[in-house]
């Protein structure tokens, strides 16, 4: 009997997959590589690999991000459509089941862990949406929910999976021990970017001001990246460190302007949509407050910009009160 397992790499996916694995079932995992998730490490991969299973990797694209446009289930506390986003992993699964003849699905649903996207009548409303009803296991919280195909079949032993319900997670660190993972899962507190409010805000602004609320997987990587400003029609994007600043040099469109003030340790600072001449001179003071140059706070610095393939300079004033003018056009 063969399963597919959605595995994150979090603690409940790797719980969940070994109580099913020692019940001698074989399992295809499944990872889905999201673009909101933030954990670091490759989890999924080590844990595949230590089980030794095989692992399916399907990364999300432009699908998964109209999802996040106009979920048909709404939004949670912040801009994380949850219910859809179960939905989509689920008819994933479902269809790499498909394709290597899986007779069930398991995931590492914990009930009431969330408040939007797992409790009971949600966990229903899921498997309904991605036609897998009857067919998704979720061993951690198995006994309090009701008998799935693979139990009724008597694939599955329903006495030996759990009943875990709620937030607190002693019982899967107590679990994680009793199994010797050590540090093959990452800390409970990640999650998803969506949930987190600076992050949340920069997505709504981008929903807000984009034509037909268009959203790329570009965008969505600038969005993890810098301090990000608002003015108009404008966008401004500031770095906070090297990386950032590589980052932001390589995910510049041809027609955004690019600012530095040379000779110091300076961001890199990208200027999107309108090239207004208010936009560019608040784009070159932002360059100057967040570089080296900001310790001398009475002197004019010059900033150099690049507008296509063009180098201009710009000799800016400090930025005064620069605090409120931060707070009113940071997103």
């Amino acid at each position: 009997m063969r399963a597919v397992a959605l595995l994150s790499g979090g603690l409940d996916s790797i719980l969940a997959l070994k109580l099913i694995l020692e019940q001698g079932i074989e399992v295809v995992a499944l990872n889905l590589i999201l673009p909101f998730l933030s954990e670091k490490g490759d989890y999924a991969g080590a844990t595949a690999w230590r089980f030794g299973i095989p692992l399916v990797r399907v990364e999300a694209c432009e699908e998964y991000l109209a999802i996040l446009r106009s979920p048909k289930y709404g939004y949670g506390s912040a801009m994380n459509p949850c219910i859809d986003c179960h939905i989509y992993m689920l008819r994933k699964a479902k269809a790499v089941a498909e394709q290597v003849d899986a007779s069930f699905i398991v995931t590492g649903d914990v009930l009431g862990e969330r408040p939007m996207s797992q409790h009971r009548r949600a966990l229903e409303l899921e498997d309904k949406e991605a036609c897998v009803e009857g067919k998704v296991l979720r061993p951690l919280s198995a006994r309090l929910l009701p008998e799935t195909i693979p139990e009724r079949a008597g694939w599955i032993d329903r006495s030996k999976l759990l009943a875990i319900r709620g937030k607190s997670r002693k019982t899967q660190i107590a679990l994680a021990k009793r199994y010797n993972l050590g540090g093959a899962y990452p800390t409970p507190s990640g999650g998803c970017l969506l949930t987190c409010r600076e992050f949340a805000s920069r997505v709504r602004d981008i929903l807000m001001h984009n034509k037909d609320r268009a959203l790329t997987m570009k965008e969505v990587e600038l969005l993890k990246v810098g301090r990000h400003f608002r003015f108009g029609a404008s966008r401004i994007i500031v770095g906070r460190n090297e990386r950032e600043n590589e980052v932001l040099k390589q995910l510049r469109d041809a027609d955004d302007y690019l600012f530095e003030v040379r000779g110091c340790g300076s961001p890199i600072t990208i200027l999107k949509g309108s090239k207004s001449r208010e936009a560019v001179e608040l784009a070159a003071k932002l360059t100057v407050r967040y570089s080296d140059a900001d310790a001398d706070a009475d002197t004019e610095a010059v900033v150099e910009y690049w507008a296509g393939d063009e180098m201009r300079k710009m000799a800016v004033p400090p930025l005064k009160d620069s605090d409120s003018v931060i707070a009113r056009f940071r997103i």
